[in-house]
């Protein structure tokens, strides 16, 4: 049961069992699983098998994927820029850019970047997971590329054909990240056009 099917670079994959040939068995890589299916497996490659009930569907690097986008959003809470005004040569007043582009906004701008490469990283590591989990075809990592959100709802899409009933979980989740984030984000959109305009009031009245 330890030895490989075809050799120790044999991929991971459902192969025969090789204890009772007459059904399959998952390898994944390394060593045999508990994993078994039908020996009609090795002639239907697009066909899901169902997981045990027993094999989590969830892990830390999932989670990672759907939080990881809070990050920025508590940084940018921490950006408050004090809005100044300066008088160019012309005699026009205008916003001093200085007062936008501080260390704390190259900053926010830069975990922006850092989340997406650690999300992608992290849908990587959740893909390995599951394929070693017994999950056939886990959705691909790379989607994450496009967006966190779709690598969540594929991923989701695949857990609950092989484990029906489950894995819904990252993708209420990630809803309501969204939505938090909507509304911090507004909120905080809000005070600083407030401080903005009081700034622009300031100045004229000066």
């Amino acid at each position: 049961m330890t030895h490989a099917p075809n050799g120790s670079t044999t991929p991971a994959g459902w192969y025969p069992d090789p204890s009772f040939p007459q059904q399959m068995r998952w390898w994944d890589g390394v060593q045999w699983t508990p994993h078994l299916a039908p020996a009609t497996a090795q002639f239907m490659p697009l066909q899901r098998v169902l997981i045990s009930n027993q094999t989590p569907v969830l892990n830390p690097f999932i989670w990672a994927v759907v939080l990881l986008p809070l990050v920025p959003l508590l940084l940018m809470l921490t950006w408050q820029p004090e809005f100044r005004y300066m008088t160019t040569r012309q005699g026009m007043t205008t916003l001093d850019p200085m007062s936008i582009y501080t260390p704390g906004y190259f900053l926010l701008q830069a975990s922006g970047l850092l989340t997406y490469g650690v999300s992608v990283l992290m849908a990587f590591l959740d893909y390995r997971r599951l394929a070693s989990s017994g999950v056939v075809r886990p959705f691909h990592w790379a989607w994450c590329f496009l967006s966190p959100a779709v690598y969540i709802i594929g991923r989701t899409i695949i857990v609950r054909k092989v484990a029906p009933g489950r894995g819904m979980a990252p993708i209420w989740a990630m809803i309501a990240t969204v939505v938090l984030s909507f509304i911090v984000a507004g909120i905080w959109m809000s005070t600083m056009m407030q401080s903005l305009y009081s700034q622009i009031g300031y100045s004229i009245n000066a």
